[in-house]
């Protein structure tokens, strides 16, 4: 088993979640990953598992604290995107992106908060600059990231007390295959609008993740916008 501190990842294998995999690696940690669907050439160890099942979720983060150790930092990155009208989103379109999103956090941190209790560690959440600021066409997306952003500010008084801290990013859209060639938030028009002129990449999400869990001792509940200047 491992002496060095260890990280669990979800949605690592590719986008944001996978820069973040690399920081970390590069910081000193082992680093286990939970993805659906992919596997992480950085991480030491990958699970496949679907965030939203609480009792998948738990079972893999037991076998990650097996191979390598206790979890003393968590990042929770996976999810999906898409857009609809809010008249065209059906049921089981809103339940799944509640399940994903919201749920996806809830399960990890309730899997891993005995680790960050014991190691007085940290946890970073991924939401979006639409949790902020909204967005035509974006109506499940931001609710379900919105609610992370009640969820780490809650949990972050809960159990800061115990020696964990709970932050957030809340990145703007990001040069991850998550974002099609023709989307929108691509195009001239959209990227004129923000302050840099560009879209943020994943390595910069990842470095922003990085200071939270290993250098902002003090911060707690935090949202860290990385958007170009889109919220400000």
């Amino acid at each position: 088993m491992s002496e060095q501190p260890v990280a669990l990842v979800t949605g690592g294998a590719s986008g944001i979640g996978a820069a973040v995999v690399n920081a970390l690696a590069g910081r000193g940690f082992a680093v286990g990953c939970l993805d659906l669907a992919g596997s992480s050439d950085t991480a030491e160890h990958t699970v496949a598992v679907d965030v939203s099942d609480a009792t998948a979720v738990s079972a893999a983060v037991a076998q990650v604290r097996e191979r390598l150790g206790p979890i003393s930092a968590v990042v929770t990155s996976a999810g999906y995107y898409e857009m609809a009208p809010v008249t065209d989103i059906s049921a089981d379109a809103w339940r799944r992106m509640l399940r994903v999103h919201l749920g996806g956090l809830v399960n990890v941190a309730r899997a891993t908060l005995p680790d960050l209790i014991d190691r007085r560690g940290a946890l970073v959440a991924v939401a979006s600059e639409l949790a902020v600021g909204g967005g035509d066409g974006d109506a499940h997306y931001a609710a379900a990231k919105g609610a992370i952003l009640g969820m780490v500010r809650s949990l972050g008084a809960e159990v800061a007390g115990q020696g964990v801290r709970v932050n957030c990013v809340a990145p703007g859209p990001t040069d991850t295959p998550l974002l099609a060639s023709d989307s929108p938030w691509r195009a001239t028009e959209y990227l004129s609008t923000l302050p840099l002129r560009r879209l943020a990449t994943p390595h910069e999400v990842a470095r922003c993740v990085e200071y939270l869990l290993c250098d902002a001792t003090f911060s707690v509940g935090e949202v860290v916008n990385v958007n170009s200047g889109a919220v400000i």
